[in-house]
């Protein structure tokens, strides 16, 4: 499988995702827009982002952070955050375990 054919589908307004399932995990590569939000919630997932290009603010329990290029957060299960793309950018995120709802 290459990157280049998987198809890319919005999830949430301005996150355009190509997504990669494995038996205990999911891999979400994602081009954002501009100014697109993710509203505050939390999810059972242990989540790792990376910030491949671009600024994103993010807020994880509570806490405000701007992270860039390179930039790596780790989200506990159940910790609420929520997102805000400064500019367009490049994310990666892991889920463990897989995000059904994302099949």
């Amino acid at each position: 499988m290459n990157l280049s054919e998987i198809k890319s589908r919005e999830i949430m307004p301005g996150y355009h995702g190509k997504l990669v399932h494995g038996e205990q995990m999911s891999w979400v590569f994602w081009d954002v827009e501009k100014d697109a939000i993710v509203p505050e919630h939390h999810h059972i997932h242990e989540q790792i982002m990376h910030v491949v290009e671009g600024s994103f603010e993010f807020t994880l329990d509570g806490k405000t952070n701007i992270y860039q290029s390179g930039d790596v957060v780790i989200i506990p299960s159940n910790t609420p955050h929520s997102g805000r793309a400064i500019t367009a950018c490049k994310l990666m995120d892991i889920f463990s375990p897989v995000r059904e709802e994302y099949k």
